[in-house]
């Protein structure tokens, strides 16, 4: 006659129950491993520590250029000297001061935010309505003007930029901010991912919507928005990223020094013989709000990157 298996007592209340020590965890995580990963491609002891060691090295890599730039916009105006420049002692921010205190940065700062918020704005509105409008609604033409204004992608920018400052200057639209926002607003590129993305969205959602008595416009704002999310911050960083960057465009348009953005004006300045630390610390302002949008929309981009690649 058998013994019974012994029953496992749960712990008693208020009790928690102990973690298992990092033998156990790592034991754990092996066994994960060999039941997901095939055996020839389960990384050994050696390729571990070589992985670790290559993701190191590109990750100084990679940092050590903005380390410079930060440390040596810190440094006082004196003869850059390598390596001992690098070297984070003695700092100061008179550059800061001085950058801060000029009367054109604050300008060219307000001029850059103005360009790229309010280019965010209509690039991600009128990419969202075209996606919408090519991925979900029926008419004569479509995939024709779809194609003919994707097509716009493999034009070099600079072959469209002369006709198109001339029929900007024409409507006077030189040192304004109408000028240097409109022309940037028709993105192909947006409007093709928008496409993709809601091209995915199951069509019995916008069915029950109309069934319910919504118009295009409530379909459009608390169906197709809200599922938007995720691809309009990872639109929305690189369009930011665009348009905060942008040299020439701004350079041709904003022919006065007031209408100057920050790429242009620290551009500006280094013809000027300004010290290597106010230049290298207009950078590094103008660093910040990129760096800002991105952490901002941290929590979307990786979910928008995945899903666009996967829906088109």
């Amino acid at each position: 006659m058998t013994a019974a298996p012994e029953e496992k007592t749960a712990p008693p209340a208020g009790q928690a129950s102990t973690p298992p020590d990092r033998a156990a965890r790592r034991a754990m995580r092996k066994l994960s491993e060999q039941d997901t990963v095939p055996y020839g491609m389960r990384p050994t002891r050696t390729g571990r520590i070589a992985r670790a060691a290559l993701l190191t090295v590109a990750a100084i890599v990679t940092v050590f250029p903005f380390y410079a730039m930060v440390v040596l916009s810190l440094k006082p105006s004196a003869a850059v000297d390598f390596p001992g420049s690098l070297l984070p002692w003695p700092l100061t921010g008179e550059a800061y001061d001085a950058v801060m205190g000029a009367q054109d940065v604050p300008r060219w700062l307000f001029n850059t935010l103005i360009y790229s918020v309010v280019s965010v704005v209509g690039v991600l509105l009128l990419a969202s309505l075209a996606g919408y409008a090519f991925a979900k609604k029926r008419f004569p033409g479509r995939e024709t003007m779809f194609w003919s204004f994707l097509s716009m992608v493999m034009v070099p920018y600079h072959v469209t930029m002369i006709p198109t400052f001339a029929m900007i200057a024409k409507l006077g639209g030189v040192d304004t901010y109408w000028g240097l926002i409109v022309p940037t607003l028709a993105n192909a590129q947006a409007v093709f991912l928008m496409r993709q993305f809601i091209q995915g969205l199951p069509d019995e959602l916008f069915e029950a919507a109309r069934l319910d008595g919504c118009n295009e416009w409530q379909i459009f704002y608390r169906i197709v928005l809200p599922l938007l999310k995720p691809i309009l911050a990872t639109l929305g960083v690189f369009v930011f990223l665009w348009h905060w960057n942008d040299f020439l465009w701004p350079l041709v348009i904003g022919q006065s020094t007031d209408m100057r953005t920050l790429t242009v004006g620290i551009a500006s300045l280094q013809q000027q013989n300004v010290p290597l630390n106010v230049v290298l610390s207009g950078s590094v302002i103008a660093f910040v709000p990129i760096f800002a949008a991105y952490m901002v929309g941290q929590r979307y981009f990786t979910e928008g990157v995945t899903a666009s690649g996967i829906k088109g």
